[in-house]
């Protein structure tokens, strides 16, 4: 039997947290472990947690790439899973995340779309269809493959090992799952599946500032990837990889 750890960063989230935590308490395949990242919280965070039953880690430097990376590095299982503290998953969604894993295999992460919820519905067709939709549609045409979407993805632990030197923490404006999938070395893929869903917050998209920091943050990613490694490189490694594959 496979084990798999749940990551669930959370920044001052505890009443969405609390929701989160129980949803996957209701999952039909349980984690073997389910890991929270107080991320500096000043909150009932801890308080949650322990209701809850599940593990806590604080970390200190804010931002949501040094919460994720770190409950990967201190995480148990074999598989980790990753959602958000305003994640609510269906009851199926880690055996249907399970099963994907086993089938993709170790260098293939896998991950899916988000059902917003709150807002008005202008908000969340915004959320859904342009944001989730062009997030998805300009990934592939940058990397040649899907893009991760933090709220909902799992990976093998291997194919972090192999990562986790090359991602960048500490730095509160970078996007964990953005930075992570511009990682991935020649041989790794990511495969979308658009039927494992989760629902997500729409609040993020409630004001233009807040629209306006997410794609602050992605473009603070980019440079920080492009500095690393040119995004037409990368291709051409990953074009000959395939190549000698084939």
């Amino acid at each position: 039997m496979s084990t798999i750890t749940v990551v669930i960063p959370s920044h001052n989230d505890a009443a969405m947290l609390a929701a989160c935590l129980r949803a996957v308490a209701r999952q039909t395949r349980q984690p073997d472990e389910v890991l929270v990242v107080d991320n500096a919280s000043t909150d009932a965070t801890a308080d949650v947690c322990r209701a809850a039953g599940v593990r806590r880690i604080y970390e200190p430097d804010v931002g949501v790439a040094s919460a994720t990376f770190r409950g990967f590095d201190e995480a148990g299982g074999e598989w980790l899973a990753r959602l958000d503290a305003d994640s609510v998953p269906p009851p199926h969604w880690l055996e249907h995340l399970e099963a994907d894993l086993l089938e993709a295999g170790k260098d293939t992460a896998v991950t899916g779309p988000g059902e917003f919820y709150g807002s008005g519905p202008v908000v969340r067709w915004i959320a859904e269809t342009l944001y989730i939709g062009g997030y998805r549609w300009s990934m592939n045409l940058l990397l040649g493959h899907p893009p991760l979407f933090g709220s909902n993805f799992g990976l093998h632990r291997s194919m972090w090992i192999r990562l986790r030197n090359r991602v960048h923490r500490g730095d509160p404006r970078v996007h964990d799952d953005l930075d992570l999938c511009y990682q991935l070395r020649p041989g790794m893929w990511i495969r979308w599946d658009p039927d494992l869903r989760v629902g997500v917050s729409a609040r993020p998209f409630d004001t233009w500032r807040g629209l306006g920091r997410r794609v602050s943050m992605a473009w603070t990613t980019f440079k920080l990837d492009f500095e690393q490694e040119p995004p037409c490189r990368r291709r051409r490694e990953r074009a000959r990889s395939l190549s000698r594959r084939n």
